[in-house]
């Protein structure tokens, strides 16, 4: 099989030839590893399966949102992003801070005002390069973005946290809007043939909900609905991805209602990836599982190795697994961990030679 029959393979329920495995790096661990394999090719140094991500690209009469004027404070305005975020360097490494354009805004029209830009961009050749990535044999994704992140970057974390209970007509506004724009992306990334859809919301901490499942079914629920129901539409045989970390367990059951097939990235400190197979069986595929919160950065190698070999035996047996650490990996995660990783993941998840 070749790298998208393998995960065909596992989306329609079959046992996949191998466990599909990858990972992402941050820029200091990058180059070091970089400098360890001398290579920069390093999804080809450790046999990933990363699937080819695909996106829009803006058209040329399309000019982009100036956002500007919401943050005369800010000298350089080159660190806005496309959401109109401003992001101020931090102290370590590639973390920053965000300072949201909506942060002051106190009424409706302010809200209403604020401009969502890429609601209306063309397919500009999407379709092609879906093709050209197919004949390569690769798997193919378009992500979609997030709604309850970008909300609450746009709006600022507390506020917006304040407003689901005390201005849910500021939430409406900002979230119907980035709904339209993520239908619009989920329709296009559909019509040109990609396999998987990629989409999510952090909507949990370590313990808990970010907010109660209740107003996560009020607000989140049926829009994320509407945008997997218009990409289904088009091709019904498309893979959803759905990303969140933190222990989401409460609302697992209904993001499969709604349409998600792979879940990303179950995150072992909050969520048994185990439980997770016995609950809900391989309609739902786990993607993750090996934690950046304890085995990357605190296991050894050795333990790193027993625990891709028990991922694999208690979770991917049948299939439904793909293997990765379950976030980018930071720079306190020793490289020979890295590597303990992919050795494991060739050893116990490829078929013998």
């Amino acid at each position: 099989m070749n790298q998208r029959e393998n995960y065909l393979a596992l989306f329609s329920g079959q046992r996949s030839e191998r466990v599909p495995r990858t990972a992402g790096f941050t820029p200091d661990l990058k180059r070091r590893l970089i400098a360890h394999t001398g290579t920069e090719d390093l999804a080809t140094f450790f046999d990933m399966d990363g699937c080819a991500g695909v996106k829009r690209t803006r058209p040329a009469d399309a000019e982009p949102a100036d956002y500007t004027s919401y943050y005369p404070e800010i000298e350089d305005p080159s660190w806005i992003n496309g959401l109109g975020v401003a992001q101020v360097p931090g102290s370590l490494y590639h973390f920053r801070h965000y300072v949201s354009p909506l942060r002051k805004a106190e009424t409706l029209a302010e809200i209403e005002a604020f401009p969502i830009d890429e609601e209306d961009w063309a397919l500009n050749g999407l379709a092609d390069r879906v093709a050209r990535l197919k004949e390569q044999g690769r798997c193919v994704a378009g992500s979609i973005g997030h709604m309850y992140e970008d909300a609450w970057q746009i709006r600022d974390n507390q506020r917006f946290l304040e407003d689901l209970y005390l201005n849910p007509s500021f939430v409406d506004s900002i979230l119907d809007r980035l709904m339209r724009r993520n239908i619009n992306r989920a329709v296009a990334y559909a019509e040109a043939g990609v396999d998987v859809l990629a989409s999510g919301d952090d909507v949990a901490n370590q313990n808990a909900m970010m907010f109660s499942p209740e107003l996560w079914r009020t607000h989140l629920k049926s829009r994320w609905a509407q945008v997997y129901r218009a990409a289904r539409e088009i091709n019904p045989d498309i893979a959803i991805k759905y990303h969140s970390d933190g222990k989401i367990w409460p609302i697992i059951p209904e993001l499969l209602e709604i349409g998600v097939t792979i879940l990303n990235p179950v995150q072992p400190e909050c969520i048994d990836p185990v439980e997770v197979r016995k609950a809900f069986g391989k309609q739902l595929i786990l993607d993750g599982t090996i934690g950046t919160q304890s085995t990357f950065p605190f296991g050894t190698p050795a333990e790193m190795r027993r625990t891709v070999r028990d991922r694999i035996a208690r979770v991917g047996a049948d299939g439904g697994l793909i293997l990765g650490p379950t976030h980018v990996l930071e720079p306190d995660v020793p490289i020979a961990n890295i590597c303990a990783f992919f050795d494991a993941c060739r050893e116990y998840g490829s078929p013998p030679a």
